[in-house]
């Protein structure tokens, strides 16, 4: 079976939701079975997504999406600078 991706939007709502099944006295376990969700996938949403509001998630994606490219171009400057250094010394 494929597992279903959601989208940060649709994560944000059903917290939102098992929040207010949460506040009704409702157990987490019969909460996620409701949701579709393992436990274990609603406690790591709550962690990363807890108290966002849907435009702050899509900003934190788009923020890390920038980080990693950003991450990448600095790793390919520092080989190259490597190379070079080592072409210069004569050790190739």
């Amino acid at each position: 079976m494929a597992r279903k991706r959601y989208t940060p939007e649709q994560i944000i709502a059903m917290l939102r939701e098992a929040e207010v099944k949460l506040s009704q006295g409702e157990k987490t376990g019969a909460i996620c079975r409701s949701l579709g969700v393992s436990e274990q996938s609603y406690y790591r949403w709550r962690r990363e997504y807890g108290g966002l509001k849907v435009s702050q998630a899509r900003r934190l994606k788009d923020l890390e999406k920038e980080n990693q490219r950003l991450r990448k171009a600095v790793s390919n400057l520092t080989l190259d600078a490597l190379i070079l250094k080592e072409a210069i010394e004569g050790k190739y």
